[in-house]
């Protein structure tokens, strides 16, 4: 069962998508935001939540004080779904919008207008390095001076290519199976 943890939604039960999807686990998503909290990474932020899947994170964000929240997802059904966890979410009392978009990431990221405090980037661990790096670099302009990124992938996987990007790493973070790299602009 994956769940709001806290926040004005706090306890919101979500639905996750039958497949196609991995949700971050209730322990990793306590940890990381437990470190998005203490640093003010989410007062007032604006969030991105690329390859949503549930909507967990972004959703996650908006329960515990973002601005507003962009999720992305290429599938329909998924982004379907991620209305409905948004609905949830806002009935619990939180205000700011959830913006629900059906597209490919990059191709989404390279038409958008919008910047973005706080990304999260959790795809499919059978991506291709290469996509990722296109995405990290469609972001880069998207991002406000302080932006934090953060990249979920499976620990095998190689670093995320931020230099690409004009980005650097900040820090990772390994949870199981799991790692959770953080950057931001480069200065």
């Amino acid at each position: 069962m994956t769940r709001i943890i806290s926040g004005r939604a706090g306890g919101t039960v979500l639905d996750v998508p039958p497949k196609g999807t991995r949700p971050t686990s209730d322990r990793v998503r306590e940890s990381l935001f437990g470190a998005l909290e203490s640093s003010g990474a989410l007062d007032d932020a604006r969030v991105a939540d690329l390859f949503a899947g549930s909507g967990a994170l972004g959703l996650e964000s908006l329960s515990r004080g973002a601005a507003s929240a962009d999720l992305v997802e290429l599938s329909a059904p998924a982004a379907a779904l991620i209305r409905k966890n948004a609905e949830r979410v806002r009935a619990a009392g939180v205000t700011g919008p959830a913006r629900v978009h059906r597209a490919n990431v990059t191709t989404y990221l390279a038409a958008s207008t919008a910047v973005w405090d706080l990304v999260f980037l959790d795809p499919p661990y059978d991506i291709a390095d290469a996509e990722l790096t296109r995405a990290l670099i469609a972001l880069a302009p998207r991002l406000s001076p302080d932006a934090t990124v953060i990249v979920e992938r499976a620990k095998r996987s190689a670093a995320p290519d931020w230099t690409a990007a004009g980005l650097e790493p900040e820090r990772d973070r390994g949870y199981g199976d799991t790692t959770m790299w953080w950057g931001r602009p480069a200065l």
